[in-house]
């Protein structure tokens, strides 16, 4: 049944991704009032802009990760019983 579970988790890993991306470019917009978050590369901003927004991106990312793949996990347990550590 494992076996299952991986094109399923990196279908919806993939859709967590999408997620992650679009909250993180709503809050930036709120936090800084631009649309679009600065590249590590972009003269026309300064390095802790550059630096806050990588910090926002990776914390936005790892929690939706983490929540996804919790969430699947628990579903698996849920559907066969099994734990996908076994």
């Amino acid at each position: 049944m494992k076996l299952l579970y991986r094109p399923l988790s990196m279908l919806i890993s993939a859709l967590g991704g999408l997620v992650s991306a679009a909250l993180f470019r709503r809050i930036w917009r709120g936090v800084s009032g631009e649309d679009e978050a600065p590249e590590a590369t972009s003269p026309d901003h300064r390095t802790r802009e550059v630096l806050l927004a990588a910090l926002l991106q990776g914390a936005i990312f790892g929690v939706v990760k983490a929540g996804i793949d919790r969430a699947g996990a628990k579903g698996y347990r849920k559907l066969t019983g099994e734990h996908l550590d076994d």
